[in-house]
């Protein structure tokens, strides 16, 4: 099976790297330096020269306040090149994994959120990640979308990474506890992105897959201070002390009974965030 990744040195590629050890698998790995994805000719190329069975696409544009003021790329990186390769996909009869997130919602539905819950992006970002599913979806009928939330990866810079830099650093921190979601592990959005591929009767459409449990992100830094062993004290502040450019859900839970029904597996994020920290090499 030849499986193209895009992406592949983002925190959800490189858990890929790690996860799609298969004998069986002819693995293509793409990221930026190889592979620009604003340039549309280069995206279509490159799949169609590989003829994959699989793209998995990882890229994207997540810089969610820099998007505020960058609009067109972000918009080519995350709905254009989606487009792109969602046809050459169609055209190959290929099958395409598109990763996609939680800020899609931001719906003020205050319960765990399924994917038939109204969407209504409230950034950048949000809007031009939404676009990209719908771009997907159309473009090709054999599209997977995993909506996930709060990534933290072994590689690249996250919530974790700087909750421990600065825990490191400090006696004290202040951290916002009205935004409320479930921290996911990225080498387990691999894990699930593993079981797309090794299940061929796995209908397309949108899956939501997170960790398990419920966290702010004061919880989530709590814990991160805890199981790393930090003396750092942590205090809830509101978003309202906090401003960012661009908009941040205040509840993004996610439902995430139509991936368990579908045979995906998870668990509680603080149990892969032990897992994180055992295998943090800079720990």
């Amino acid at each position: 099976m030849r499986i193209l990744i895009t992406g592949a040195n983002g925190q959800v590629g490189m858990a890929l790297r790690r996860t799609l050890t298969n004998p069986s698998f002819e693995c293509r790995f793409t990221d930026r330096e190889e592979l620009d994805m604003r340039d549309e000719e280069a995206v279509r190329e490159t799949t169609l020269s590989f003829r994959p069975d699989v793209v998995v696409n990882c890229a994207a544009y997540t810089a969610v306040d820099k998007a505020e003021d960058d609009t067109q790329a972000c918009v080519e990186i995350n709905q254009d090149a989606v487009r792109v390769l969602a046809e050459a996909c169609s055209s190959i009869n290929a099958r395409f994994i598109h990763i996609s997130t939680d800020y899609v919602y931001h719906n003020k539905v205050n319960r765990p959120l399924r994917e038939d819950d109204p969407t209504d992006p409230q950034s950048v970002y949000a809007r031009t990640k939404l676009a990209g599913e719908k771009e997907a979806l159309s473009a090709c009928a054999k599209t997977t979308i995993l909506r996930t939330s709060w990534v933290f990866g072994l590689e690249g810079a996250n919530f974790v990474r700087t909750m421990v830099r600065l825990g490191g650093d400090r006696d004290q921190l202040s951290v916002v506890a009205d935004q409320i979601g479930a921290p996911t592990y990225a080498d387990d959005i691999a894990g699930a992105i593993l079981h797309i591929i090794e299940s061929p009767e796995l209908k397309p459409g949108t899956y939501n897959y997170a960790g398990l449990g419920i966290a702010s992100w004061y919880d989530f830094a709590k814990a991160i201070m805890e199981i790393y062993g930090l003396s750092c004290e942590v205090k809830p502040i509101p978003t309202t002390s906090y401003p960012t450019p661009a908009a941040r859900p205040h509840y993004s839970v996610l439902d995430l009974t139509k991936a368990q029904n579908a045979g995906f597996t998870f668990r509680h994020w603080r149990d892969a965030l032990v897992d994180f920290k055992a295998s943090d090499a800079t720990s």
